[in-house]
């Protein structure tokens, strides 16, 4: 599945970009965007201490086994790091503003490559296309833009902080239909 990049990541801040989103023709796979995603989660829940993915995978509706992948990739890279034991999970393995969106999306083997070659430069029969270089040049605006905003800038933005209530919320009202389901004898 493949997801466009929005502007929850503020395309608006660089205008080619925001036409290139206007058009839908910039990608970023699930893997990268599921990465970013459990990021920001850590991030907008770093005070709670070490989170499980379990809580991860309910609050952004990830599978846990794919979490677990993307984890063992974050954790090798020192992007974050593991817990033991009861109230163990992860957290962060660098401050906040210190992990920018491009490193997390290398992290876990995605590219912001916009060739068709993938940079090798055999996009035509084995020879450079009249267009390569405009896409390497896009590539290369792509992964500066990435890499200028953290987890930091992104905690700080209020519809991101909006969404995170809301996903609390929503959680809270799960557990407590759960709850009133069990029936008193059972606990």
């Amino acid at each position: 599945m493949v997801v466009y990049l929005t502007i929850l990541l503020g395309f608006e801040k660089l205008p080619a970009l925001s036409r290139l989103r206007k058009r839908g023709t910039m990608r970023l796979t699930t893997k990268g965007r599921y990465a970013v995603t459990s990021m920001l989660d850590i991030a907008l829940h770093q005070a709670a201490g070490p989170m499980p993915l379990a809580g991860i995978s309910a609050r952004q509706d990830i599978s846990l086994s794919y979490l677990e992948q993307l984890f063992a990739q974050l954790r090798r890279r020192g992007l974050v790091q593991s817990v033991r034991g009861p109230g163990g999970g992860y957290h962060l393995g660098k401050a906040v503003g210190q992990i920018n969106i491009a490193e997390v999306i290398e992290a876990v083997s995605e590219t912001t490559d916009a060739t068709r070659c993938r940079g090798a430069g055999d996009c035509q029969k084995g020879e450079t296309c009249l267009t390569h270089h405009l896409w390497m040049d896009l590539s290369e605006q792509i992964r500066d833009f990435l890499g200028d905003i953290t987890l930091a800038d992104l905690v700080q933005r209020q519809e991101v902080l909006a969404i995170s209530r809301n996903q609390e919320e929503r959680i809270n009202q799960e557990e407590q239909a759960i709850q009133s389901a069990i029936p008193l004898s059972n606990v």
